[in-house]
């Protein structure tokens, strides 16, 4: 018999969800194209923006949804995680060709596997693009906070033990994290 999900894992899920369904309002997504240079702008200057409408878009603007930082943080945690990289991504190895926009979606069906009740070590083994990561089971061990990419950080240390995030992006790519200890 599988344990119940975490409250903090329902919520990730309805959240999912609820973004997948276009249902969620206006969030803006960091990889959105620029404006046309040449193009006539004929809207109001308090207008906001669309919500984004493909999955890939909608998954961009969770991956890339701000944080902020918790009063009475510990000192250091524990994390364990698994990485997807793109073509472009620091430290992406030559062999990475997906796109960002692909890799936010294998994340997130990455994610979906875990809450859908899959041996986080087995998604660290199947999605992870991280060298030597399931040798170590996505570990990373302890740390403080200063040594974590500051959206990581921001995310893994608004976790509870045991408790797994949504998706996360960082230079390297996007991550799943999972507070140790």
């Amino acid at each position: 018999m599988r344990k119940p999900l975490p409250l903090a894992a329902l919520v990730a899920r309805a959240v999912h969800v609820a973004l997948l369904a276009g249902s969620i309002g206006s969030v803006s997504c960091a990889s959105a194209p620029p404006p046309n240079e040449g193009a006539e702008r004929n809207r109001d200057e308090s207008a906001t923006p669309a919500a984004p409408s493909t999955p890939g878009e909608r998954c961009l603007a969770l991956a890339t949804t701000p944080r902020e930082r918790k009063p009475n943080e510990p000192e250091k945690v524990g994390v364990r995680h698994a990485l997807v990289r793109y073509k472009g991504a620091k430290n992406a190895p030559e062999s990475i060709v997906r796109s960002r926009e692909e890799a936010c979606l294998r994340a997130l069906e990455a994610r979906d596997k875990v809450l859908g009740g899959a041996d986080f070590d087995a998604i660290v083994t199947d999605y992870s693009d991280e060298a030597g990561a399931a040798g170590r089971r996505g570990s990373l061990g302890t740390l403080p906070r200063n040594e974590l990419a500051p959206p990581f950080a921001d995310a893994a240390f608004e976790l509870t033990v045991g408790q797994m995030s949504d998706v996360v992006e960082t230079e390297f790519g996007f991550h799943l994290i999972v507070r140790s200890e």
